[in-house]
C-alpha cells in the first residue's frame, strides 16, 4: 500500500509540480524524490518535524484535488493501457510500421 502511495503522488507531483509553492515543491522532492526523512527536512529548513509533516500532508491533499478537477494522472494512465494494448496486437501482428507510430506518439508523452 505504501509502495502504492508513493508512486500515485510521484506521478501527481511530476503532473501538478508547476501549481505549488517553491517551499511545496522543495519539502515534496526531498521526502518523495529524495527519500529525506521528516527530521532531515526539518533540519534542513530549521523548522519542526511537525511543521514539516502537516506542510506535505496538505500538499498531498491539493495534488489530490488538483487531480479531482483535471484527471491529468488519470488520462496519463488510461493513455498507457490503451498503448500497451496497441504493441501487443502489433506484435502479434508482426506489423513494424504501426510498432514505429507508437513508438513515436510515446515520445510525445
Amino acid at each position: 500500500m505504501m509502495l502504492e502511495k508513493t508512486t500515485r503522488v510521484n506521478f501527481l507531483f511530476d503532473f501538478y509540480q508547476a501549481l505549488l509553492t517553491p517551499k511545496q515543491r522543495n519539502y515534496m522532492e526531498l521526502y518523495y524524490l529524495e527519500d529525506y526523512s521528516l527530521g532531515e527536512i526539518s533540519e534542513t529548513f530549521s523548522v519542526s518535524r511537525q511543521a514539516v509533516y502537516d506542510n506535505i500532508t496538505r500538499t498531498e491533499k491539493l495534488l489530490e484535488s488538483y487531480e479531482d478537477k483535471l484527471k491529468l494522472y488519470e488520462r496519463f494512465q488510461k493513455r498507457q493501457a490503451l498503448t500497451d494494448q496497441a504493441i501487443e496486437r502489433a506484435e502479434l501482428h508482426d506489423d513494424q510500421m504501426l510498432l514505429d507510430q507508437i513508438t513515436r506518439l510515446k515520445e510525445l508523452d
